[in-house]
Formats: structure tokens, sequence, C-alpha cells
């Protein structure tokens, strides 16, 4: 059965305007159908809702883009392992899935539609189960964490080191999912802040949020010698080792997590490039790892950092918001980009470095998702 990305896209276009009504439709109708189903997911499904549809939408739209889906489609299959997934769960899901959209997109449904929406599932669930299946002998379903140091740099924020118990192989750039003991089956995601150590320790950069399960717990009720749960790595945005192009990171608040990391990938490595680090909040007592990127550009010359902040006017440095900073500067066409940061940040950053003469093949993102 040959895919359609065409007319799987077009009918998932009628269904977007209706996406909470959608995702509670799809869950209600897996537990009626598959009850069992009900212990692997959290008690509130309010951030598992968006992050169904935010994974559906990533999905189908690169259909047409098979590299790319099938290697999103893998880290997703291996990332289900750790809620205890297997292949037969994919049955069900598909079966919820077909008749939310069947019933969201019933103003232009018909057969043909159907057998496409069909076929797309069924490949990209062929290719999560794959993925799951070859990963089960290389990696665990998920990691033990030992908590071994815990900063309070903020009243908002900490930094937290871990040593998983097992080897945990992971590339700059990407995340992990955390879960605590506190909350069982409720996992958010925090960015690696460190390129990979000989010691196998990791470090996590926590905003706690009002009403963040999860970060107010790490960052407020975390102490050393506690343990943590941590999902296999995920994410893309790795750094380009083959280029020899300079390169610009625009980090807001902890976003700058993963931009650090790749950092210290680019210095590890042995490559001089020039590197311009954004880095900005809103206040400069939010600037919490400043002082250690300081050190970093003290040993590291080709490295300039540039705190940036946007709510102090006292501030004595530079002040505005990291999108319209970024055209204060000569032009960054010839650089590779990071961004990495809340989604308003990112999106209005990444839309004026095009205007500026970036390709979008140059700059590599990441969204800093707001837990709720």
């Amino acid at each position: 059965m040959s895919l359609n990305p065409r007319l799987v896209k077009e009918s998932f276009s009628v269904i977007e305007p209706q996406a909470d009504k959608a995702t509670a439709y799809f869950y209600g109708r897996l537990f009626a159908e598959s009850p069992h189903l009900r212990g692997m997911f959290p008690p509130a499904m309010d951030v598992q809702r968006d992050r169904l549809f935010s994974a559906l939408t990533r999905i189908v739209w690169s259909l047409d883009s098979p590299d790319s889906l099938a290697a999103y489609l893998g880290q997703l299959g291996r990332d289900h392992r750790k809620y205890g997934v297997l292949a037969e769960h994919y049955t069900a899901v598909g079966n919820a899935l077909l008749a939310t959209v069947r019933r969201f997109a019933a103003d232009v449904w018909n057969h043909e539609i159907e057998a496409a929406w069909v076929a797309a599932y069924t490949a990209a669930a062929e290719l999560m189960i794959g993925a799951a299946g070859s990963d089960t002998e290389a990696a665990p379903a998920w990691w033990l964490a030992d908590v071994i140091d815990h900063e309070q740099r903020h009243r908002d924020i900490a930094v937290i080191t871990l040593r998983p118990t097992e080897r945990m192989a992971f590339t700059p750039g990407q995340y992990v999912t955390v879960q605590t003991a506190r909350w069982p089956r409720v996992w958010r995601t925090f960015s690696i802040a460190n390129a990979p150590r000989p010691d196998n320790t990791i470090r996590l950069h926590v905003r706690s949020v009002p009403g963040g399960w999860v970060s107010t717990t790490l960052t407020r009720h975390t102490r050393i010698g506690d343990t943590l749960m941590l999902g296999p790595p995920m994410g893309t945005m790795a750094p380009c080792d083959r280029s020899t192009r300079d390169v610009l990171c625009v980090a807001g608040g902890t976003g700058l997590a993963p931009l650090k990391a790749i950092i210290e990938h680019i210095i590890a490595s042995g490559r001089r490039p020039n590197i311009h680090l954004l880095y900005g909040a809103r206040t400069s007592e939010e600037l919490y790892d400043l002082p250690d990127l300081i050190r970093m550009a003290s040993s590291f010359p080709w490295l300039r950092v540039l705190p940036v902040v946007s709510d102090e006017p006292s501030f004595d440095g530079m002040r505005g918001h990291l999108p319209e900073v970024t055209q204060r500067f000569h032009s960054w066409a010839e650089h590779d980009v990071y961004v990495c940061g809340p989604t308003s940040m990112v999106n209005e950053t990444v839309r004026r470095l095009q205007v500026d003469g970036v390709p979008l093949s140059r700059i590599h993102r990441d969204v800093i998702q707001a837990e709720r």
C-alpha cells in the first residue's frame, strides 16, 4: 500500500483547529476499547494530549521527507519502551486514531482518504516497532540515575548533576525525559547541558514553573543521593562536525543547556571556529550560568559570551529581546546557527535570521516546552 501524503495532510488540516477535542476523543476511545492501557499514562492527561498532537503534527507534515521522518519515528519507538509499550499495543492505538480522524474530518472523509491514513499509520507503526525491537539488546528501556550534585542557582532554577547507573550514549544537543519518585508515570523533558563525559555524568538545567509537578520537584525537593528515572536521549539538534563555518548560538533562559553541550563538544573537537553566544534572560539574576560561561570563554578565546537582559533597565550590559538583538550585529549568513528557548523567542529569532539571509538549512532549533 503506497503512501499518499497529500490526502493525509489535507484531511489533517481539517482536524488541526479542533486539536483539543480530537485528542480528548482519541484517548477516550482508546481507554474505552483498551482499558488496560490506562495504567501506562499519567493521572493528569493535559500535557500528554498536547504531546500527542504535537507528535502527530510533525509526523503528518514530514510524510514526504522520509529520512527525517524515519529518524523521528525511530526515536519515538525507542522512547515508548519506557512506558512498557509492546508491538500489539499499536493496533489499539491505530484503531483509536483512525476513528478519531474519521470523526473530526467527516466533512471530507472518503474511502481514498481512509486508505491513505491506514497506509501512513501502518508504515509509522512498523518503523517504531522495528526501532524498539533493535534497541532492546543495545540499551535499557530507561536508566536509573543518582543525583550527585544539586546547585540552586536562582530561586526557580537548579543545575543538577546525575550519574546514570548504566552507560548512556547521547549526542550533544539532545534531551532526556525525567520521572521522579514523587510523580510516577509523569515524564518531562530536559536538555542535557554537557557533552559526553568519561565519568558518564550529565547535567540538567531546570526551571520550575507554576504548577509544574516535575520541575518543582527537581528544583525544590530533590537532594544529593536521590534517584531519578531517565528515558532514552532524543532530539536532532546535533553539532555540524564537518562544517568549517563560524557559529552563532542564541539561548533564552534554560534553553542554554543544549547549546552549552554543543559548545563544549566543539571546544573538545579541536576545531577553532569563532563562536558567538547570545545568552538572554529577563533579569541579570536569571543569568544563572554566566560565571561558568565566562570561565569557558577565558580558556577558549574563540568563544564570545554576550549576556542580554530584557526587563532590567539598570543592567550594565546589552539590553533587549534576543530576536531583535541578533540584528544588531553583522550578517550571520555564513554561520551555523543554533537557537533554543521559549517557543515565541525561537520562532521570531528564526524568522529574523532568515530575513537577514541565513539559509534555513543552517539554522538548528529546539524549543523549551513549558511544563504544566
